[in-house]
């Protein structure tokens, strides 16, 4: 018996009993399907988080109050990305204006690109005619915060070191603030009144999108002078933000930071008022964290897989009972051992095929849809892992019934009822 003649058994066989086909294949599809669609929600998510951290600069540290001492409450202190720094109420030193100057000496740092000392003003409402809006983030910070922390002008320009010097008066806002206060009108140009202070826009952030609970386009950054003066006070800073020369040299400016830092404040130990946020680090951390993430999701998905394969199993068992006489006649007229069970395997196998195809089908059209918010990314790996896994399924789970049918003696099947 040739190889064609076996494929025609099999798919007659499984062509016979079309519904527990059908019903066999269910199982394996959904597998499959679970195994991809949780990869690739998992995978999106990764990239998701990634993007997130990538929007402060791969290569930036965030430098802020690190808060010590006795109980009681947390005030909040707003950071340049968004988050608050909540501790109790009473910390050792704040940072300065001096502490970001420092920072900026090539000899004690030579892996620093640019130092950008940051301020925040709360409850800032901007109004423009009779439009107001309760800004999130009102920041005072120098020109180089925007390569820093990746906020790219998309319309007019950012302000300058002389706007600095000059203390002037001029913003740049984000989307949210101008779709709010301006809708379709250009806000270049035109003045806004913050907490009374009046504020010209000279250009418009590129729209970043929302990072988990924080709107990061509900900002406003001015020169650091023209926010103490009108805002904040002259006071201590909320943060300062170093941007290294490099990916790769971030670390080193961390150690240098660090090393100045503990000078200038006396920390002979651990126990430092600030902490250092290092964007490349954090990112490795969440992607490793991701990554492990996405793993456990296949493997209890993988999970019905196994179960599929247990369905595959019982459906053989069943149909070789069932047709134990077919094997008895077949083998009385000659047909060997080796072909009863390759038709049996095949059966098997073209259920497991059949369905983990389906499953694939429909595992790429769920990836075109969003899932709890996040978009899901198809990985190419685990397409091919669980077809590859679904038909190694076919072949185990089917390897039983199949030995099972070719054992069977002759007169023994043919006396069978």
């Amino acid at each position: 018996m040739n190889q064609l003649e076996i494929l025609r058994f099999a798919l007659r066989g499984l062509l016979a009993n079309k519904m527990r086909s059908s019903l066999t294949t269910l199982g394996i599809l959904i597998g499959v399907a679970a195994v991809i669609m949780l990869v690739a929600v998992g995978e999106g998510s990764s990239q998701s988080i990634t993007r997130n951290i990538q929007r402060l600069g791969a290569n930036t540290l965030t430098i802020s109050p690190q808060f010590s001492g006795g109980g009681g409450g947390g005030g909040g202190m707003r950071a340049p990305g968004g988050g608050t720094n909540t501790g109790p109420r009473t910390q050792a030193r704040q940072l300065s204006l001096a502490d970001a100057k420092a920072l900026t000496d090539r000899t004690l740092a030579p892996s620093v690109r640019s130092v950008s000392p940051v301020v925040t003003a709360s409850s800032s409402t901007a109004t423009y005619g009779a439009a107001s809006h309760a800004i999130s983030q009102f920041v005072g910070t120098y020109p180089s915060y925007f390569e820093a922390v990746n906020k790219p002008v998309s319309k007019g320009t950012y302000f300058f070191n002389d706007d600095v010097l000059a203390a002037r008066k001029v913003v740049v806002l984000g989307q949210t603030v101008v779709e709010e206060l301006f809708g379709t009108v250009d806000p270049i140009g035109k003045q806004v009144s913050v907490s009374g202070v009046p504020f010209t826009v000279v250009g418009v952030l590129k729209e970043t999108g929302s990072t988990g609970m924080q709107d990061a386009d509900d900002v406003a950054i001015a020169p650091l002078p023209a926010v103490q003066q009108s805002l904040s006070g002259f006071g201590s800073l909320s943060s300062i933000v170093v941007q290294a020369s490099g990916a790769d040299t971030t670390t080193a400016a961390q150690a240098e930071v660090t090393a100045i830092l503990n000078q200038r404040h006396g920390i002979k130990n651990d126990n430092a008022d600030y902490r250092i946020l290092n964007q490349a680090t954090l990112q490795e951390t969440v992607s490793a964290a991701t990554g492990t993430f996405t793993v456990l999701l296949g493997a209890v998905a993988a999970i019905s897989l196994l179960v599929g394969g247990i369905g595959i199993t019982n459906i053989m068992l069943v149909t070789v009972t069932e047709r134990t006489r077919e094997i008895g006649i077949r083998k009385a007229i000659g047909a060997p051992r080796s072909a009863i069970l390759g038709q049996f395997l095949l059966e098997a196998t073209l259920l497991s095929l059949v369905g983990g195809l389906s499953g694939v089908l429909v595992a790429f059209i769920g990836t075109r849809f969003t899932v709890a918010g996040i978009e899901p990314v198809l990985v190419p790996s685990s397409v091919a892992l669980a077809l590859g896994v679904s038909v190694g399924i076919g072949l185990f789970f089917g390897s039983y019934p199949a030995n099972r049918a070719a054992k069977l003696r002759p007169i023994q099947a043919l006396r069978h009822e």
